[in-house]
């Protein structure tokens, strides 16, 4: 039942972060990117501080590598790749954006043989790398001739919001923090609303600006609660049953969904381009991850046969 259970989530889990693309670029319309982030995040830490504070032992940083890393989290994971995949949302549409956002766990292992020396690439990761980069050139198609077009810069932008993400977590890891997962989260949002500011304020980006209509108001409660807050509860549930690895999976997961819930809702094209270009960088993840996968389904057959 826990099984069943744990896939219901998983795919939950993946409408929501999927949904959470068309709903930056609806919101996208009336408010500034960068200004729009910041927002997101006052409510979702609000949320999550308020939580972790009533029903958590352990609900601030304690000690210098739990602030390093609370603060690597809203730096790099938050701020960063919120900031960049907002701004690149302005010219790219959502379904690209979730699709290119999902080359984020090559990112990580890439960042990892480099930073941490914990990934030895063997020839079929190195294959996996470049299948990835080729998915990306599949997707954006660049026109030698016109590379900065505002198509091209906004897909650079997204690339930008991946990387930011893979190498913070990977940084974190250099640090041996004592806090738990959630209660870094919790205080990475915090730090964040409040860079995401500095960073509106240092571009100009105005609340006199923003056209506060009822659809901007829903999809700032949907990122911020649900794609948030709710979000991050069912991911650390699920980081718990089904393990790191596993979870890396659910950036592919929401690119589909992302996709399609771009396509019903804001009638954006599914190209074959665009399936070409996923379906290469799924293949390139699957050969960087070739060994863990094997382990992972051994393991799983092993277990199987023993509770038969």
């Amino acid at each position: 039942m826990n099984q069943y259970k744990n896939i219901v989530l998983f795919l939950l889990l993946g409408v929501i972060w999927g949904g959470a693309y068309p709903a930056i670029k609806i919101g996208l319309n009336s408010i500034p990117p960068v200004l729009y982030a910041a927002v997101r995040y006052d409510i979702a830490a609000l949320v999550m501080l308020g939580y972790i504070i009533a029903f958590r032992e352990y609900w601030r940083p304690r000690t210098r590598d739990d602030w390093i890393n609370a603060t690597i989290g809203g730096v790099l994971i938050i701020s960063a790749y919120n900031a960049f995949l907002f701004i690149g949302e302005t010219t790219v549409p959502s379904a690209i954006a979730a699709i290119l956002v999902g080359l984020m766990p090559i990112f990580t292992t890439v960042f990892s043989g480099v930073l941490l020396s914990t990934e030895d690439l063997k020839p079929t990761g190195i294959l996996g790398v470049i299948l990835g980069f080729i998915g990306i050139l599949a997707i954006s198609r660049p026109d030698p001739s016109n590379l900065l077009a505002s198509s091209i810069i906004g897909q650079a932008f997204v690339l930008l919001a991946a990387a930011s993400m893979a190498i913070g977590s990977v940084l974190t890891e250099r640090f041996d923090a004592d806090q738990p997962a959630i209660t870094m989260e919790a205080w990475s949002m915090a730090i964040s609303a409040v860079l995401l500011h500095l960073a509106a304020l240092g571009s100009g980006e105005a609340l006199a600006t923003v056209r506060w209509t009822n659809s901007l108001i829903a999809m700032i409660l949907y990122l911020s609660l649900l794609s948030s807050a709710v979000a991050y509860f069912i991911y650390f549930h699920l980081l718990d049953h089904l393990g790191a690895f596993e979870m890396n999976f659910i950036a592919y997961a929401a690119a589909v969904f992302g996709a399609l819930i771009g396509w019903l809702v804001l009638n954006e094209q599914i190209t074959v381009y665009t399936l070409t270009g996923y379906g290469l960088i799924l293949t390139g993840f699957v050969l960087l991850k070739k060994d863990e996968i094997r382990q992972e389904l051994t393991e799983a057959g092993s277990t199987q046969a023993s509770s038969d």
